[in-house]
């Protein structure tokens, strides 16, 4: 019986569950996927049930994640930023949400996908570019043109621009997926590698404890970094929308 799968990528296959025709299948990164909006679900109907004044744990957690996001929202957008707060506070709990059931033994991380982080981005991208067609109009064009430069230069630097604008949805996108995979990765080729070692026996079995340590290390770092890109995917978003609605 195998233990542990061939190789450290074989985590990042995505498995049809159920097949309802050719052309839709309901697999393990949905199911996944769901577990994690249940799981949302769940924690702030848990925090919102019976809440009063002096918070229980449940409540102050969930007020808790609610000031960090409102602080975030206000410090990069300011008060204009409060009307995208449910937008902000949703993609922030949903990419924690699925970066930490990631770290689960046995289950499956979302966001280590790219199709799944470049259709996030593209939808907040598209979302982004709504509200500054709403805010501004045609004056929105006016972003893509820096003040002061000559008009020899300005279809240059309009092309640059436009191209790092686009850009935009790829930056977001790739950042959560390539830190996602590659950290799980690590982790699964260290595990891996301890396991062979433990398996030779004599002097390579009591090596085996170095790359389980750096195992054990990586998972709290990993833990760190779950947060931290959620959190950076958030801030980004914020940004953006602050270049829609103030055309800085």
């Amino acid at each position: 019986m195998r233990v542990i799968p061939l190789s450290p990528f074989e985590q990042f296959e995505i498995n049809p569950l159920l097949s309802i025709n050719t052309s839709f299948s309901f697999t393990n990164s949905s199911l996944f996927a769901l577990i994690a909006l249940s799981t949302l679900v769940f924690f702030f109907y848990l925090s919102t049930y019976k809440s009063s004044i002096v918070p229980n744990a449940w409540q102050s957690t969930a007020e808790s994640i609610y000031e960090f996001i409102s602080g975030m929202v206000y410090g990069q957008i300011g008060p204009k930023g409060y009307k995208y707060l449910p937008l902000i506070f949703t993609t922030f709990t949903f990419i924690l949400a699925c970066n930490m059931l990631g770290m689960v033994p046995y289950t499956f991380t979302v966001t280590s996908h790219l199709i799944v982080t470049l259709g996030l981005a593209m939808s907040i991208f598209i979302g982004v570019n709504i509200i500054a067609g709403i805010q501004h109009g045609l004056h929105f064009f006016s972003f893509f043109l820096p003040q002061g430069i000559s008009l020899a230069l300005a279809p240059f630097l309009v092309l640059i621009e436009l191209i790092s604008y686009l850009f935009r949805v790829v930056s977001l996108a790739v950042r959560l997926f390539a830190n996602m995979m590659s950290g799980h990765a690590l982790l699964k080729i260290l595990a891996g590698f301890s396991w062979t070692m433990s398996t030779k026996g004599g002097f390579l079995l009591a090596a085996s404890v170095v790359p389980l340590a750096i195992v054990f290390a990586l998972t709290g770092l990993e833990l760190a970094i779950a947060f931290l890109q959620a959190y950076v995917f958030s801030v980004l978003v914020c940004i953006y929308l602050n270049d829609a609605i103030h055309l800085h």
